[in-house]
């Protein structure tokens, strides 16, 4: 399987070269040659299958080329080694929830299975890789305990100071070892640039090997296809004559993608939302066509706080940036923060199922989009203890439980690196030495 740039300006590579690289020489996102159609026999018994079943059948269809059968089953069972149920949230809508992994939060897989594939291929190569990863609040965490001891690898992760939770801050800058956490005065946005950056400079290509474990890396993004085939799974008996529309919490866009290219390969579902929180740069793009990007917001949904999403390159890309087609699959909500608040306490007091910030704006844009023939999955992306004090502002002090795993987390010392946005200063860090102290 080739790879080739949304900026279609530079050579095609194969997977080892899309992944260790993360980012093309043109500045562009990899995507895979062709997304191939699953036959249909594995659809017929896609209920009857175990969630590392189905994926590693999924995944064979990307990675099968590149992997040996063997590895790639290993690193698809071991990566998803625990099972995803449904919720029933109220009538026709249901919820999926993606915070099994060590840091509560959906990118765990991602960012395991991309440890995993990076691991094998650097297997042989000498010296350290360098993987860089910008955070608005679970990006971060994710890869970063996903990397964690891998020998031969050190993690530096770029996250806006002030501007995410102390929960998820900890999760990644309290782990030492192989993980450096760089707290950057200013923006998501600026953290991303700053990446970005670093993969385009020639001083820095010739003397460090650099990758990237944000969605912009193929294999982090790709696996979170996984999640939408289990749902529909477990949706079989309950589908009948209605359409399946999913709801997806969006900011950098690589779980929305992820599910169009699920649709793509013959998953049966009618259409996504993209719901935003007061970054609406897309929501903007599908109500005008005008797609202008823009410093990002600062929300209570703050994984979600990106003004310049870099997935929405994909996604221009898969529809060969066609307005109209992409309006046909994709339709858009946002809403502020007082909304976000009213739908995670309507929805606690209703029903008695507690949301995260993140998960709120995705059932609020399922509860009002819905249609009478659809049957409606919304993305539950983090724990909300994650939120631990917004979510305790919004019902009630005690009514938020804490899961063990986080809890340990708390219970570790803070150890950062403070930058400013210039990417000189960056530089001097990676070239300094400074992360091996």
């Amino acid at each position: 399987m080739k790879y080739y740039s949304t900026n279609k300006l530079s050579p095609e590579v194969d997977l080892r070269t899309a992944v260790t690289k993360g980012l093309a020489p043109d500045r562009g996102l990899y995507m895979p040659e062709r997304i191939t159609l699953l036959e249909p026999a594995f659809f017929d018994q896609l209920d009857s299958m175990t969630f590392q079943e189905m994926s590693f059948k999924v995944a064979h269809k990307f990675f099968g080329e590149d992997l040996p059968e063997g590895i790639l089953r290993k690193i698809v069972y071991e990566t998803l080694n625990f099972d995803t149920p449904l919720a029933e949230v109220e009538e026709d809508i249901y919820s999926l929830e993606l915070f099994h992994g060590p840091t509560m939060a959906f990118k765990d897989v991602g960012a395991r299975f991309m440890a995993r594939i990076l691991a094998y291929f650097l297997s042989e190569e000498k010296g350290m890789v360098h993987v860089l990863v910008a955070t608005s609040g679970d990006t971060g965490s994710a890869v970063a305990n996903g990397f964690l001891g891998i020998e031969g690898i050190r993690v530096h992760v770029l996250y806006p100071k002030g501007k995410v939770s102390e929960i998820q801050e900890m999760q990644f800058v309290a782990l030492g070892q192989n993980i450096t956490a760089l707290e950057v005065d200013g923006s998501f946005d600026d953290c991303q640039a700053l990446v970005k950056s670093a993969f385009m400079d020639q001083v820095l290509q010739q003397k460090m090997v650099l990758t990237s474990a944000n969605s912009i890396n193929v294999a982090r993004f790709l696996p979170q296809a996984f999640y939408y085939f289990n749902a529909v799974a477990q949706l079989r008996t309950k589908i009948k004559d209605k359409k399946i529309v999913f709801s997806v919490p969006s900011g950098n866009f690589g779980n929305l993608t992820a599910g169009l290219i699920a649709k793509m390969m013959g998953l049966p579902v009618s259409r996504f939302i993209a719901a935003n929180n007061s970054n609406d740069v897309v929501f903007k793009y599908l109500h005008s066509g005008l797609y202008q990007t823009r410093p990002s917001v600062v929300t209570i949904a703050n994984a979600m706080d990106v003004g310049d999403p870099s997935n929405f390159a994909r996604i221009l890309d898969l529809y060969g940036a066609d307005h109209a087609k992409i309006c046909d699959v994709i339709s858009g909500t946002t809403y502020t923060d007082e909304q976000i608040r009213e739908s995670l306490a309507a929805c606690y007091h209703a029903t008695a199922y507690l949301l995260d910030p993140h998960g709120a704006v995705a059932y609020r844009a399922l509860k009002e989009l819905l249609q009478p023939d659809e049957l409606g999955i919304f993305l539950e992306t983090a724990h909300p203890a994650k939120f631990l004090e917004t979510v305790e502002g919004i019902i009630g002090k005690g009514n938020v439980p804490m899961p063990d795993r986080l809890l340990e987390f708390m219970k570790g010392e803070k150890r950062t690196i403070e930058i400013g946005i210039e990417f000189e200063e960056f530089k001097r860090y990676l070239l300094s030495g400074s992360d091996q102290k």
